[in-house]
Order: C-alpha cells, then structure tokens, then sequence
C-alpha cells in the first residue's frame, strides 16, 4: 500500500497517476477524498488529528505528505507543526517511509542557482515555519528513525494547477482574453516546475531505495525563461498578442490592504526581485530523466484551458 496524504491537490492527483506504474494499491487521504484511479482506497481524515493520522497511515510502505494548508500565516503557524508531527510519529509507528513535498521558502533570498546544498536562511515568517518542519524531518532521518526523503520544488504550473500564479496571471488571462500580469519585474529569470512532472518525479523518489534519506529537487527544466521570455511563449500558444502590465511593489503594498490574498502573499514578493534559480540537475542525472521543455508545459497548459 502506498498512500498519500493530501491526495485532492494537483501534485497528489499527478502522483496517484504515476503510482500506478509501481503498484495498484493506493489509498488517497484528506477531508473529502476523491478517486483519481479506479481501485483507489479513499480515506477521509484530518492530518492535525493524531489518531485519524494514525489510521491514515495504517498499512502502508510508503506515505507521500502533499498537503497544502490554506495560504495564511496564522494557519501555517498553527497547523504545519501539528501535521509534520502527526505524520512523522504515524509513519514511526508503523514502519512507513515518508516523502515530503516542501517548497523552496527555508532558503530565504539567494544569488545563485537553488540546489539540495543550498542552507537554510528564510527571510519571511512561512520561510521559517517551513524550514522548522523540514528540519524536524530531517532531524528523525539523522537518527535513523524514519526512512524520509524531502523533495522540493519551484513554483509550479500545469494543467489544472489552480494556485500557480503563472496559471492565474498570465494563462488563465490569456484564456478569458484579457491582458496578462506579471509582478515587480518581467525582465528577471524565473524557474517554474511542471506539475506533472513533480508528479511522476514524486512516484519515482518513493520507489526507489536509493533516495531515501536525502533532499531531492524535483525536475526543473534548466533553461529559464525571463518573465517576458514566459509571457511571449504564451501568448504565442494561445495565438494572441503578448499584452500585459507589470504590477510594481508599490501597487500590490496598496491593494494588500483590502485583499487579503495578496497580503498574505507581500512577504514572500523577494522571490520576485531578483532571478529565481531552481537547479534539479541531481535528480536528472540520478534518475536519467529530461525535464519536459517550457515550450511543451506551455503547449499542454494552454491545450487544458481551451
């Protein structure tokens, strides 16, 4: 049994998908489950309940930690640490390995490329929230005793990826024919992960004995587009102008004070005021897999929307 937790989202519903490649026994946790292969188990369960975690887990080989909490900070302060905990005691007490999907946020603000050596050092409150529960993680993989992987990602996009702002400011805009946005400054480079691919990469890492206890970036292809480069390849897809405004740090500070979505997304604007530079070249080589192109993740996320 191979079961994952959070299994409603986009990388869990891309995840139960390539699992099928390893096993047809799958079982697919949250609240209010719903089957993406014909024989999957569904469960339904509160990860920040110790003994509905507990039963979640029950039975399986392998656990996948997909969850996403809502995007708030007083969420993320409350939960995070109650599930991490939850979860790493269920899979401790039933023998389970766990792959946990995390984010690049611990890092904080960098010059470089982004790779698994890069240190921890957030520079906002949800950085230091996930590099506390990375480090409880990695703190039980040090002592043996739980078999993890983390894997992390950049920011995504895809078919169906809802909460990827590339969908929302630039596809989805394009979709309803209106003109694209983008943030602070289109001029600069940005990585962004194709969710299928976290997916498949996700089902891969779990199955193989190898990667366990170590950090992973998922696959991410290397040629990174500027924000301009990435709105003209769009636009180009969907066959319209490449019309779009560039929503300055000064406009977004105004509207964070009626919008409470965009406000809790201002501490995190440093992803965007310098180049963002995911490298996954540990996981391509280990594993011999080709990041699918910008062009072709462009392709199939318009292909989705029309």
């Amino acid at each position: 049994m191979q079961t994952i937790l959070g299994a409603n989202g986009i990388i869990g519903i891309h995840t139960a998908r390539a699992l099928t490649n390893y096993t047809s026994r799958i079982r697919l946790v949250s609240r209010n489950p719903q089957k993406v292969n014909a024989s999957d188990e569904l469960v339904s369960a509160d990860l920040t309940n110790e003994r509905q975690t507990f039963e979640a887990v029950k039975g399986s080989e392998v656990a996948y930690l997909t969850i996403g909490l809502p995007y708030s900070l007083s969420s993320w302060e409350t939960q995070w640490p109650i599930v991490m905990a939850n979860v790493i005691n269920a899979c401790k007490e039933h023998q389970t390995k766990l792959v946990f999907l995390d984010n690049v946020y611990a890092y904080g603000r960098t010059t470089s490329w982004m790779t698994e050596e890069t240190p921890f050092n957030p520079c906002s409150k949800k950085g230091e929230i996930r590099a506390k529960i990375a480090q409880q993680l990695l703190d039980e993989m040090h002592t043996g005793s739980i078999s993890g992987i983390i894997a992390r990602s950049a920011d995504f996009y895809g078919p169906n990826t809802e909460n990827s702002f590339l969908n929302k400011m630039v596809f989805e805009k394009y979709a309803q024919h209106k003109s694209a946005l983008w943030m602070i400054n289109e001029n600069l480079k940005h990585s962004f992960t194709y969710t299928p691919d976290a997916g498949s990469a996700l089902a891969l890492l779990g199955n193989s004995h190898q990667a366990f206890g170590q950090t992973w970036h998922l696959p991410t292809h290397k040629d990174v587009l500027t924000g301009k480069e990435m709105i003209e390849l769009i636009a180009t897809a969907f066959a319209c102008a490449p019309n779009y405004s560039v929503l300055k740090k000064w406009m977004l500070q105004m509207v964070s004070w009626f919008n409470p979505i965009v406000h809790e997304n201002m501490e995190m604007l440093y992803q965007n005021e310098g180049d963002y530079l995911f490298s996954s070249a540990k996981f391509e080589k280990a594993f011999s897999f080709e990041p699918s192109s910008y062009k072709r993740g462009v392709v199939d996320t318009v292909a989705s929307l029309l």
